[in-house]
């Protein structure tokens, strides 16, 4: 518990940097026009696809007993996969509503 406090303490800064870039990016995404919504996602699809590399990258890369390199690198690779699963999942459904019907 202690080394954890530790990490907290040596890393606050940082820590408060990604909080507000939370709320910054809930703020930017909540004002977006549906009618954009499509082409955000292709590149949102894009952005994932690199951070499933990058994760990949730093899992292979860490050490066997760092076990927060593999544990963070992990979760990165099944969000940002999920994140692409379903960015193609809801950009399908909104092309279909485009096609011609038979």
């Amino acid at each position: 518990m202690q080394n954890i406090l530790n990490l907290i303490t040596e890393h606050e800064q940082i820590i408060y940097i990604v909080i507000l870039m939370i709320f910054l990016g809930i703020e930017v995404i909540g004002k977006v026009p549906s009618v954009l919504h499509t082409p955000l996602m292709s590149g949102a699809n894009a952005i994932h696809g690199v951070v499933i590399i990058g994760a990949i990258i730093v899992m292979g890369k860490a050490e066997s007993d760092n076990y927060m390199a593999l544990i963070l690198g992990f979760l990165a690779v099944i969000l940002g996969t999920l994140n692409v699963v379903g960015g193609f999942v809801v950009t399908d459904r909104m092309l279909e509503m485009f096609k011609k019907k038979k």
